[in-house]
């Protein structure tokens, strides 16, 4: 798949294709269906499939300070769509400048001088352009004009977890807020993964007995509620079970939030300066402070063993590097 940084990266002769625009941050199952009809669209035409997506989130550029906490980082979310067949991949650097482009100017510039689209695939809320004026009727009519047609492929709609909501990655990082990773591994189909390297903390997990892998998350990153969480550490391209521990340690007054991964059973693992992944499987219980040591680490044993029995259960998900 190719992964373009900015219209200049597209080659000069690049041709027709089909195209898909949204921030897709997650690529959940709401993006999953629409990115995979525009991938059998493009089949059928016989052309590649292109997703443009954006960097900075247009949110950050438009309201400073408002960056949304992220579900994936553009290399995770590039993968997961070369997965499901896409071509090539646009991130456009969102700038100031380029939030003033009118949509008219947007399908121009981008969908037709550029990729050539014979066709665009979005969502029914699909909003573009200078003060989101753009929206798929504006884009349909645009098409008339341009030779490309545009097809809208409507969202799934949520069970339990969203409690009737179409699929958005809104209502995944509030899920994943909130702690319920289930509810929010139901949207993404897959667990809700954190990313970062590895950096030496206090090391009270190795003194403990439970050494633990304290990982530097990437800005913006959605972290889980405070608690503790059964899942797998991936590193060295293995993947291992493992107890996560979120929060800022009360048993021994810290302020700093951490993300802190114990791989289960595994003795002498260093994986300091190395950049691992964990996926979060199952809430355990809420984030407390006990009233001694010893009381902490019979509650450490019992939280192992809990996640011992959760990650038995479960499917082993893919290492980032199979990706």
């Amino acid at each position: 798949m190719q992964r373009w940084r900015g219209l200049e990266d597209i080659p000069q002769d690049w041709g027709r294709s089909v195209v898909t625009i949204g921030s897709y941050d997650g690529v959940h199952r709401g993006h999953q269906l629409i990115i995979r009809h525009a991938v059998d669209r493009a089949r059928q035409l016989g052309v590649p499939a292109v997703v443009v997506t954006f960097d900075p989130h247009p949110s950050e550029v438009v309201r400073p300070g408002s960056h949304p906490p992220l579900l994936a980082p553009h290399h995770r979310r590039a993968d997961l769509m070369a997965e499901l067949g896409v071509d090539a991949v646009l991130i456009l650097p969102f700038t100031t400048e380029f939030s003033k482009l009118s949509p008219a100017d947007f399908v121009v510039k981008v969908l037709v001088d550029k990729l050539h689209a014979k066709a665009v695939v979005e969502g029914p809320n699909f909003r573009f352009g200078h003060r989101a004026a753009g929206n798929v009727e504006f884009l349909a009519e645009q098409g008339k004009t341009y030779d490309y047609e545009v097809e809208v492929v409507d969202l799934y709609v949520t069970g339990d977890a969203g409690g009737g909501e179409p699929f958005s990655s809104t209502l995944t990082r509030r899920l994943v807020a909130e702690g319920d990773v289930e509810g929010a591994a139901e949207i993404l189909g897959r667990p809700h993964r954190v990313e970062g390297v590895v950096v030496r903390g206090a090391q009270r997990g190795r003194e403990l007995g439970f050494p633990t892998a304290n990982v530097e998350t990437l800005p913006h990153t959605a972290i889980p509620a405070d608690g503790v969480y059964a899942g797998w550490l991936h590193a060295q391209g293995e993947t291992m079970p493992a107890a996560i521990s979120v929060g800022t340690n009360p048993q021994f007054d810290g302020t700093e939030r951490t993300v802190e991964a114990y791989a289960i059973d595994r003795v002498g693992l260093d994986l300091y300066g190395l950049h691992v992944a964990v996926d979060f499987l199952a809430f355990v219980r809420g984030q407390a402070k006990f009233e001694s040591l010893d009381a902490l680490l019979e509650q450490m044993a019992e939280d192992v063993k809990r996640c011992r029995e959760l990650i038995a259960a479960a499917e082993t998900p893919e290492t980032p590097e199979k990706q």
